[in-house]
């Protein structure tokens, strides 16, 4: 039986002026005009007039290329206008480099299912970038994994111009080049390789990169993007649809982006729309929380529920169809192969049991006070009973000890051979110098971890606290046991990162960081952040109940969880202890 589609109710537009932004009130009055309306605001702000421009220029002058609505005037959707357009081209902040209000984004992100129309919001935005943004001398580039999807983008572009009267006499299209060239501003728009080797040279105004869930790596994203600079306001930008590979480019990027839509003070420069359809019932709450009102939230976890399908579908029911889309649905029922494609295409799933795990509003509202130093947690675990987690990881880079308190008090040491710190300073934007220059992290002489060094923090420690035992990891190794044992008489407990050690851990974590009342406490510790936003948690097809951490891969992503793994070990070793008797506490005499 065919259900009856009804139309929504109108959505009143959101208040831009209330969106995050930086706290920036450098620059005069912006005074930006457009048909009789001028922005009278100062500082990094949200100017109106400007991302009217865009909007009526993809109204005035762009039509739709394909399905129901070809040739009829671009109107952007409610969606398309209001979480990624306005935003995207209206939020600005003032250069004193070129002395006037610039985009304030440059990197942006565009993430849904399959036929969400992004092809034609990618092609609206690069001839805008073309010919609206009075830059002299523009360059605008699509790319992909191979030119013919590259076109997907540029195709589009041309017929717009083409079905558009002023447009196609401006601009000329020169087929053999697949190039649009504007004589008015030296300006051209054109497909270029994924060979980032041949991409060098190029000073881009506007860049797309489509579909980056079938790039090889991130040279061709990095080719471009550190090519900027020379520009006022350049727009680099992908469009795509989630990847089923956890350690490739794609979903480091993919995950990053979704970490700043969570969280726009973590890169002010960096838009992100991202719509996913939850696997987890973590995932769905993170959801609920973050976008409490939002008329598309999925309601349940059942990815065959038509209810669920408008979150990652935006453009259901209007330009995606809906009686496609079941069709799909019901091939996919009873086939693992069908259901892993309709999850990742049709509903923006990455198709391996691997998630991010922290929701980071839940862990920033568990951090007790804020700690200035890290010495400072110290009068919080001093004479209390703690348990130890450590991972020597390797040698060759950086290793953590956790204590957590019966307070619910956390403290990490964490230490990094000197030659690593580049390394990860290249991977956390130069945070990682600052985290040492403030004593977050312990540098040891050399290319390798100094264990005395470890060995001597653990024994100062046992003098201050009263540890209980210390949970380690097991390719520590029997040396490292016996030396700690040796010099604290500590009690050791072997452990691994296996399900079977690690699923009570990490569901404990979780409740922990569900009622952030205080019985779990980290201080804001910078390092353990970090650590927690890359922490990802994968379970076994068969039993999703079950957890074990993981994380991206190292040398691409620069990602380190050891100190999340440490904390898991210490709370294995407090969920282990008995409770202490009064005894222990007050002596044999109880009055």
């Amino acid at each position: 039986m065919t259900r009856r589609r009804t139309s929504s109710p109108e959505r009143r537009p959101p208040n831009h002026d209330k969106h995050w932004r930086p706290a920036d009130r450098k620059g005069p009055v912006c005074g930006f005009t457009l048909r009789g309306k001028t922005c009278s605001k100062k500082g990094a702000h949200y100017c109106e007039p400007r991302a009217d421009r865009f909007v009526l220029f993809c109204s005035d002058l762009l039509v739709f290329t394909k399905g129901p609505h070809r040739r009829k005037p671009f109107i952007l959707r409610f969606w398309q206008e209001h979480e990624i357009a306005r935003p995207l081209f209206g939020e600005v902040v003032w250069s004193a480099e070129w002395e006037r209000y610039v985009r304030r984004y440059r990197i942006a992100h565009i993430v849904v299912a399959r036929k969400n129309g992004k092809s034609e919001i990618a092609a609206a935005i690069q001839l805008y970038l073309l010919v609206g943004d009075d830059e002299e001398f523009a360059e605008v580039y699509s790319a992909a994994a191979d030119k013919i999807q590259a076109r997907k983008v540029f195709e589009p572009a041309v017929r717009m111009v083409q079905l558009s009267t002023p447009l196609a006499r401006r601009l000329k299209f020169l087929k053999d080049a697949q190039r649009l060239v504007d004589e008015k501003s030296n300006s051209h728009y054109e497909v270029i390789t994924a060979d980032a080797d041949k991409e060098l040279g190029h000073n881009p105004h506007g860049f797309n990169l489509d579909e980056v869930l079938s790039q090889p790596d991130g040279s061709l994203w990095q080719a471009m993007t550190t090519a900027a600079g020379a520009r006022e306001q350049e727009l680099m930008f992908t469009t795509t649809t989630e990847t089923n590979d956890s350690a490739s480019f794609g979903a480091v990027m993919i995950d990053d982006a979704e970490r700043v839509q969570e969280d726009p003070a973590r890169a002010p420069h960096v838009f992100s729309f991202v719509r996913k359809f939850p696997r987890t019932a973590e995932q769905l709450e993170r959801l609920r929380r973050l976008y409490a009102g939002h008329p598309d939230l999925p309601v349940s976890l059942d990815p065959y529920d038509e209810r669920n399908w408008k979150w990652p579908n935006p453009a259901l029911d209007d330009f995606k169809s809906r009686e496609a889309m079941r069709r799909q649905a019901m091939d996919a029922r009873g086939s693992k192969l069908k259901e892993n494609g309709f999850l990742q295409f049709q509903l923006n799933v990455r198709v391996q049991q691997v998630t991010r795990y922290i929701s980071m509003d839940l862990w920033d509202a568990c951090v007790g006070e804020v700690a200035p130093t890290p010495d400072w947690v110290l009068p919080k675990l001093e004479g209390r009973r703690c348990w130890g987690g450590l991972d020597l990881s390797s040698k060759l880079d950086l290793t953590s000890f956790c204590l957590m308190a019966d307070n619910g008090w956390v403290r990490w040491r964490h230490w990094l051979p000197e030659s690593m710190a580049p390394i990860l300073d290249e991977h956390t934007g130069g945070l990682f110098s600052e985290w040492v220059d403030d004593g977050w992290v312990s540098l040891t002489e050399g290319d390798t971890i100094d264990y005395d060094a470890i060995y001597d923090a653990i024994a100062e420690d046992h003098e201050r606290m009263r540890i209980v035992d210390i949970t380690y990891d097991k390719w520590c190794g029997e040396p490292v046991r016996q030396e700690i044992v040796k010099r604290t008489g500590l009690v050791m407990y072997e452990s691994n990162t296996t399900y079977e050690r690690m699923t009570d851990p990490m569901k404990e974590l979780a409740r922990l960081l569900k009622k952030h009342d205080g019985e779990f406490s980290h201080g804001s510790d910078p390092v353990a952040r970090w650590m927690a936003d890359n922490l990802q948690a994968k379970s076994p097809s068969d039993d999703p109940d079950r957890y074990r951490p993981v994380k991206p891969d190292r040398d691409k992503a620069g990602a380190r969880i050891d100190g999340m793994v440490t904390l898991l070990y210490a709370i294995d070793g407090r969920r282990r202890a008995p409770a202490e008797s009064i005894y222990q506490t007050r002596g044999l005499t109880v009055l």
